[in-house]
C-alpha cells in the first residue's frame, strides 16, 4: 500500500524590513505568496489528497487554504511543523548588514554544527519526523500535504536522507512553495522527490522562512 507525504513550503511572505521573522506572528503572505500556494495546490489538484496539515503559523496556514477550498479538506494544525526557533528573530542578518555585524551577538555562531544560534537540528528532524508519520498514518493508502517552512523540510529530508543534518543555508533545495515529497511502501521510505510548482514566479530563498 502506498502512502505519498508532501511537506509544502510556505509561498512568499510580506517582510518589507527583510528581518528574519521566524516565529514572530503576523507575517503574512505577500500577493506573489498567495500565488504561489495556489500554483501549489493546482499541481496536486488531480492526486488522491485525503488529508491537509499546517505549521501554527499564519504564512503556513494561508498557503494551505487553497488547498482547503480546492480539496474541501479542513486545515488541521500540528505544532511539530513550525518554524525553527532562532536567536536573530526579529532582527535583520543580511551579509554584511544588521545583527551579523554587531559583536555582541558574535557569540551564539560559535558552533554551526549544532546549531548554536537556534533550535538544534536534531530536535528539528525529531519533530519533522514526528509530523511526517502521523501525516502518514491520517493519509494512510493516499496522500496527505503538510505546509511547513524551509529549514525544518530541509532537515527532515537530510535526516531521512542518512545525511548530516549541519550543512551551508545556501545550499538548501528548497523554494518557496517547493514540494519535498515522502513516498512509502507500507511503512518503509521508498522515495523522496522535489518539485517547484511555482518555480515560474520566482521562488527565491526567503527570509526566516
Amino acid at each position: 500500500m502506498r502512502t505519498i507525504v508532501h511537506l509544502l513550503r510556505h509561498g512568499e511572505v510580506q517582510n518589507p524590513a527583510k528581518i528574519l521573522y521566524g516565529r514572530l506572528p503576523g507575517f503574512q503572505l505577500s500577493g506573489l505568496g498567495q500565488q504561489m500556494a495556489k500554483a501549489a495546490a493546482t499541481a496536486l489538484a488531480d492526486r488522491d489528497i485525503t488529508y491537509l496539515v499546517s505549521s501554527p503559523l499564519e504564512r503556513a496556514q494561508q498557503t494551505a487554504l487553497p488547498f482547503a477550498e480546492q480539496l474541501g479538506l479542513d486545515i488541521h494544525v500540528d505544532p511539530n511543523l513550525i518554524e525553527s526557533g532562532n536567536y536573530f528573530e526579529g532582527m535583520r542578518v543580511g551579509a554584511g548588514d544588521g545583527a551579523l555585524r554587531d559583536p555582541r551577538h558574535w557569540w551564539v555562531l560559535r558552533n554551526p554544527m549544532t546549531p548554536s544560534w537556534g533550535e538544534p537540528y536534531r530536535l528539528i528532524a525529531a519533530r519533522m519526523i514526528l509530523a511526517l508519520h502521523a501525516a502518514r498514518e491520517h493519509a494512510r493508502g493516499h496522500e496527505a500535504v503538510c505546509v511547513s517552512h524551509q529549514l525544518p523540510i530541509w532537515t527532515l529530508r537530510m535526516a531521512l536522507e542518512g545525511r548530516r543534518l549541519w550543512h551551508d543555508p545556501r545550499r538548501r533545495q528548497c523554494g518557496l512553495a517547493s514540494l519535498t515529497s515522502f513516498v512509502f511502501e507500507g511503512d518503509q521510505l521508498a522515495q523522496i522527490t522535489y518539485s517547484e510548482p511555482a518555480a515560474h514566479l520566482g521562488t527565491g530563498a526567503g527570509r526566516g522562512a
